[in-house]
């Protein structure tokens, strides 16, 4: 079994499988400066990925002993995206179990969802490539949802900045700053509502934006 040469952080997340929706996750991850360690018990695909991706350590993801010994106690969240269904369960049983607090899964079926939501998953999807993007800048931190398109265009949900507090749209500038547009605001116990430019911006709320996927990324990483 190899092991990862990083010093884990509160922002590391754990990567488990290689296929399509884990190297996609990897690869976005990668693209933000998310530090991640990626997992698989397949031998080939470890090789494949290592000189791809920084971290990559071929083990059985589910086996309590292996994951302490990588120090999953300094890893906060863990993205599982195996194929095989029995795997994958034992694993987000192993995660849950070793206080992992923020686990996402990939699921085959709903039956398959249904089960990792009880044992312990916090997140359940259910697609590959895309959703492995989706849910890389989602467990990053920076975003609460994410949603690119083919073209480079990309919406988001996340935290208001404080350069927006206390200020109406018009007045942050954003659109002229940060080439995004807000197009709902979602404020604690209230519904969204459509941004507009006298819209003002408290602490707390939510914002919905839009714009080009660099720069999207770039406003939501603000804080």
């Amino acid at each position: 079994m190899g092991r990862a040469d990083q010093r884990n952080t509160d922002e590391t997340v754990l990567v488990v499988g290689l296929g399509l929706f884990g190297s996609a996750t990897c690869r976005a991850l990668l693209d933000m400066g998310v530090p991640f360690v990626a997992v698989t018990e397949d031998a080939a695909l470890a090789t494949r990925y290592s000189d791809e991706f920084p971290h990559v350590i071929q083990m059985d993801p589910s086996d309590r002993e292996a994951l302490e010994q990588i120090g999953i106690e300094q890893i906060p969240k863990a993205v599982v995206g195996l194929s095989k269904v029995e795997l994958s369960i034992m694993t987000v049983l192993a995660l849950s179990e070793l206080g992992v607090r923020e686990i996402w899964a990939r699921a085959a079926t709903r039956e398959h969802g249904a089960i990792l939501e009880r044992i312990g998953a916090h997140h359940v999807v259910y697609s590959e490539a895309s959703t492995g993007r989706r849910v890389a800048h989602a467990v990053s931190g920076f975003m609460i949802d994410y949603f690119e398109f083919e073209d480079g265009f990309a919406i988001a949900r996340t935290r208001a900045p404080k350069l927006t507090w206390h200020k109406t749209l018009r007045e942050s500038m954003v659109r002229t700053h940060n080439q995004i547009t807000v197009v709902g605001v979602k404020r604690p116990r209230q519904d969204f509502i459509y941004a507009v430019p006298e819209t003002v911006i408290e602490p707390g709320d939510e914002l919905i934006v839009s714009g080009r996927v660099n720069h999207v990324d770039a406003f939501c990483r603000l804080r």
